[in-house]
This record gives C-alpha cells, sequence and structure tokens, in this order.
C-alpha cells in the first residue's frame, strides 16, 4: 500500500511539473521609463488590411512582419494617447545578422504610433534593440527583447 502511495505521489508531482512547463510564458510587451511608457509588439504584415497596407506603403507577405511602437506618458493619473518620438532600432538573428529598423510615423487622430516592416524566415528567433526618445534633448530610452517569429 506505501509503495502505491508513493507511486501516485511521484505521479501527481510529475504531472504538476510538466503542467508547469507546458504553461505559455507571458509576452511582455511595454517598459516603462519614469513617467514614460513605452508600449511594443510585433505582428505579421498580412494582419493589416490591404487598402490600408497600399496606403502606407507598406508590403504585405508571410515573411514579413512589423514591429509597432507607441510612447504614452503618464502625469497625475492620466496616460496620454501615442506620443510623437523619435524611434530607431535594428533585429539580429541568432547568426548575428543585423537589419536596421526604419520605422514609419502613423498619426491616426491624437495618436502617434511607428510601425517598422522587416523580413524574417520560418522559425527565427529574433531580437530586437529599440532606442525612443521624447525629443531630441531627452536621452533615449533603450530596451531589448525577443520574438519568434513563423511564416503563416
Amino acid at each position: 500500500m506505501k509503495k502505491l502511495l508513493q507511486g501516485i505521489f511521484l505521479s501527481l508531482i510529475t504531472i504538476t511539473v510538466q503542467a508547469q512547463i507546458d504553461q505559455p510564458k507571458e509576452i511582455s510587451t511595454i517598459q516603462k521609463f519614469g513617467e514614460y511608457t513605452v508600449h511594443y509588439n510585433v505582428f505579421h504584415s498580412t494582419d493589416i488590411p490591404a487598402k490600408v497596407a497600399e496606403a502606407y506603403k507598406l508590403v504585405r507577405g508571410k515573411d514579413r512582419a512589423l514591429v509597432n511602437i507607441s510612447l504614452t506618458k503618464t502625469e497625475k493619473g492620466t496616460t496620454s494617447l501615442g506620443l510623437p518620438a523619435l524611434v530607431s532600432g535594428a533585429s539580429k538573428n541568432l547568426m548575428q545578422q543585423q537589419q536596421s529598423l526604419k520605422f514609419l510615423e502613423i498619426k491616426e487622430g491624437d495618436a502617434t504610433y511607428y510601425l517598422a516592416p522587416f523580413v524574417f524566415n520560418n522559425e527565427e528567433v529574433l531580437h530586437f534593440d529599440i532606442q525612443v526618445s521624447a525629443d531630441a534633448n531627452t536621452k533615449p530610452m533603450r530596451f531589448t527583447f525577443n520574438r519568434t517569429l513563423y511564416t503563416e
């Protein structure tokens, strides 16, 4: 009986550990710098409707994605919409091949955000190095993140 209980206990521990390993990791999409917050994400270019892509001269394709960056500021408990900023960055793969990101400024009403198109290979792990400045007189806010991308 004791061996049966030990076997059940070990099975439960194994199942619990496996369940914890299989849990998806939370992907961070914000970086805080005092009163400023940089929001960022990466998405496939095919997620943009064709007419919108055409209007902004963005090329859509299964091997193309975009980095989206916006900067907000919180003052007295109120957070702004995306603010104009100076945004630059680069991505590199595991073989250290680097590509510069050219950000396009997108204004929608009172919000401003930045998109940088890039090309990738299926199952490619990319390391992004981003710099954002509220204006030319402020120190750049630098951060990095990684994403694994898959062709659709």
